[in-house]
């Protein structure tokens, strides 16, 4: 009998792999590691006679899903799934899998870490203390905010968002929100207020989090036109998808003191290239798409990936360990 075919098109051959190699570790079930596949050519070679494929943010695309006859599945580590064309995948019968849940105190911890550490001015602080001294340091404070009582506004208003809420509700914050997509009792029981456009959440806000999915619609959605609009004392905090920004145009919002500043997790390039403006901006906090780290969680993504695996390969749906994020394809799925 065939053996079924679990094939990671990110990960290096010979990489540990722990938790899924456990799963994994069936006598009917072959895990092949592919290294890095950066190219749609790649991705094809690596998954033609797949039965499940793990990816990191490979390009999935619709030649891939045509060419591989046998594969069930594709299960992405983490949240977006926005270098697999779903479409595609779910007219060829291909379940699509991601875990919307795994990192939401994570990524809503980082947002609020980099909104407080932009809003002190902790970085700044820091770097002039050592380099010009004391002294030179508090000539660098003015101005800051209170925090308590000023208003963060969210850009989206998902599961990451509203918990992001709820921690800035407990520092006395307000919290306005704008997503057109969310039911109006959500932003009710959560106490955050729903506000009907970006541009009067970029008027009102004193601190702005981006929280939106990146899709053709939210692709650069936030632009020149956005950062205008944002008080000169206000800060944007991106943890979401750095395209989602058309990056130039905050580029020149943070060179013109169109706004205070910014704490970025994510880019439109990735990894940041070197010489990068961002890198030389004392009013930016960088940290390289991290947001979603801790060890122990991920330790555990990794677990539920192995096993969401092993079970889309006997023939399952894996809805105790994942998320199908195309349930329409449910009904003709590839068995």
């Amino acid at each position: 009998m065939r053996k079924k075919v679990v094939v990671h098109t990110g990960a290096r051959p010979g990489a540990p792999l722990k938790e899924e190699r456990e799963a994994l570790d069936a006598p009917d079930i072959e895990f092949i590691l592919r290294g890095h596949c950066g190219t749609p050519e790649k991705v094809l070679e690596a998954v033609r006679d797949a039965d499940v494929a793990l990816c990191y943010g490979e390009p999935y695309t619709r030649e891939v899903f045509a060419n591989a006859p046998l594969l069930k599945a594709v299960i992405r580590y983490g949240i977006g799934v926005d270098t697999v064309d779903v479409e595609a995948a779910t007219e060829y019968g291909v379940m699509v899998i991601n875990f919307p849940d795994f990192c939401v105190d994570e990524v809503a911890n980082h947002a609020l870490a980099l909104m407080l550490a932009c809003a002190r001015k902790l970085l700044l602080y820091d770097h002039t203390m050592r380099k010009r001294g004391w002294r030179a340091s508090k000539e660098v404070r003015s101005p800051m905010g209170t925090i308590y009582g000023e208003t963060l506004g969210l850009i989206a208003f998902g599961n990451i968002a509203r918990a992001l809420a709820r921690r800035a509700q407990a520092l006395d914050m307000r919290v306005i929100a704008y997503d057109p997509f969310v039911e109006e009792r959500v932003f009710r029981d959560a106490g955050v207020e729903r506000v009907t456009s970006l541009e009067e959440l970029a008027e009102r806000s004193d601190y702005i989090s981006c929280h939106v999915p990146l899709t053709p619609q939210t692709r650069g959605m936030l632009d020149a036109s956005f950062f205008t609009k944002m008080k000169p004392t206000a800060y944007f905090i991106n943890t979401s998808r750095g395209l989602v920004v058309k990056e130039q145009d905050l580029i020149t919002a943070l060179r013109e003191g169109w706004i205070a500043g910014a704490g970025l997790d994510v880019f439109a390039e990735e990894p940041l290239p070197e010489g990068h403006p961002f890198l030389e901006m004392d009013n930016v906090i960088l940290t390289p798409h991290l947001a979603s780290y801790a060890d122990e969680t991920f330790a555990r993504l990794y677990r539920r990936v192995g096993k969401a695996a092993l079970a889309i390969a006997r023939g399952e749906v894996p809805t105790d360990v994942a998320n199908v994020a195309n349930p329409e394809v449910l009904s003709h799925r590839r068995k």
